[in-house]
């Protein structure tokens, strides 16, 4: 399965988000930790809470200038509680752009359990980039 943001992400597609928002510098992310992604006392990795993040506020900023690439430059996460989720819950990232310049974005991105309770908070920069013609072939059009 792809994320249909337009680009082939197989770390992503191996976690499994799916996009559910993608428009005008917001964006959010599903995402159902398989056992394998939990940690040893059995909640989501902090990891891949953080991959989540990454991602959430890395499609916000390409839901404004979607046919451009984006890499990050940095980010800073802090954590308020555990990220659990029971069978068939799913954990619901959201990101928005805060601020952006015709090479960088500023984003923030939330992580919350299937109460609705925050669990992690970020911040992050990225720069644009043009894609090379490789990756141009890969964005959709749906």
């Amino acid at each position: 399965m792809s994320i249909p943001i337009g680009v082939s992400i197989p770390f992503v597609q191996h976690l499994g988000f799916t996009l559910e928002r993608f428009e005008n510098g917001i964006s959010e992310l599903h995402y159902s930790p398989l056992p394998e992604h939990l940690n040893s006392f059995d909640i989501t990795h902090g990891g891949a809470v953080m991959t989540l993040l990454d991602v959430v506020m890395a499609t916000a900023a390409r839901s404004a200038e979607p046919e451009m690439g984006i890499v990050t430059i940095e980010m800073k996460t802090s954590f308020m509680q555990p990220a659990k989720t029971a069978s068939g819950e799913h954990l619901v990232a959201k990101g928005l752009l805060l601020h952006r310049t015709k090479t960088m974005a500023f984003t923030e991105g939330k992580v919350y359990d299937a109460a609705g309770k925050l669990c992690a908070h970020s911040t992050g920069t990225f720069k644009y980039v043009k894609r090379n013609a490789s990756a141009s072939a890969q964005i959709s059009t749906d």
